[in-house]
């Protein structure tokens, strides 16, 4: 018989989690700083790889996304007694406005509900202060959501090494000036689909081995920022507002396909939905729905 898991006093699960992050968190920088019982502080230090567009500096969304994300589930993480595997069920995220360039950014997330199943998390994500976020979350976690144990249990054994994030230069790519799309190996491929290539470093849960959720956030945020701008002859990039992410199967080892369509188009809003899948694209495994700002037309009325 297995031996059951050891429930964890607070102390120990806090420094658990400091060390038991997921692939992605662990190479990302990502750290806890503070802890509390369903209470977590933690940030993100400023990369160039981060970068979505080298124009202004700012970071990808998914950058944010995949922080939150994280930081969300280290809240989860921290109401129980480290004995339960989770995962993330749906998250949204509101993007309240660009991260300052240079800095790191921090979040403070609350699980201030758990049932025998559920979880549930609010975060903000800041630079300075609190009171004036980059942006705000709110997210449900599955609990007990498989049999591994990442706070315990260690990956198999193999050739496994530590992977670095990293961005290589493609002059030639649609995807020049976004390093992190490119760290990500995100590629446009026929009719309008992107794809987004498996490799250690996307991986969040290491046992299964799953893709981090935050990491499928930032592909279907790609994809809807490049099908949008695309499909509407767009100067610029859109400006996202908010998205919500719900996720239907575990990213495997597999590479990943994503599209996106136009649900409402305004003057300057439009409505989008995107979806993820694998092997069989009549089974994603997420999809995201939200909203983008366009950039004015010189001479249009808001409206």
């Amino acid at each position: 018989m297995s031996k059951l898991p050891i429930p964890l006093a607070f102390d120990a699960l806090a420094d658990a989690i400091k060390g038991r992050r997921s692939v992605y968190g662990h190479i990302s920088g990502l750290q806890l700083d503070r802890a509390a019982p369903g209470e977590a502080w933690s940030s993100l230090p400023y990369r160039p790889v981060f970068v979505g567009d080298t124009e202004t500096g700012v970071l990808h969304g998914g950058v944010v996304t995949a922080m939150l994300d994280e930081s969300c589930g280290m809240a989860v993480q921290l109401a129980l007694d480290g004995t339960r595997a989770i995962a993330t069920l749906d998250l949204r995220i509101d993007y309240q406005k660009p991260a300052t360039p240079g800095f790191a950014i921090r979040a403070h997330s609350v699980c201030y509900r758990v049932t025998r199943s559920i979880a549930f998390v609010r975060s903000t994500a800041y630079q300075e202060s609190e009171d004036d976020p980059v942006a705000t979350a709110t997210a449900c976690f599955m609990i007990g959501a498989n049999r591994t144990n990442m706070l315990a249990d260690r990956p198999p054994k193999g050739n496994y090494t530590i992977p670095t994030l990293d961005a290589p230069e493609d002059p030639a790519s649609p995807f020049a000036n976004s390093p992190f799309a490119r760290c990500l190996g995100i590629r446009i491929v026929e009719d309008g689909t992107l794809a987004m290539p498996f490799s250690p470093k996307i991986i969040g849960n290491p046992m299964l081995p799953a893709i981090h959720g935050g990491m499928t956030g930032a592909f279907l945020e790609t994809t809807a920022i490049v099908g949008v701008a695309r499909e509407l002859g767009a100067s610029a990039p859109p400006k996202p507002i908010g998205l919500t992410i719900n996720y239907l199967r575990s990213g495997r080892a597999l590479d990943s396909f994503a599209n996106v369509s136009i649900v409402k188009q305004g003057r300057r809003i439009v409505a989008f939905e995107a979806r993820a899948w694998q092997d069989d694209p009549d089974k994603p495994i997420a999809s995201a729905f939200g909203h983008f700002m366009l950039k004015p037309t010189p001479g249009m009325e808001e409206e």
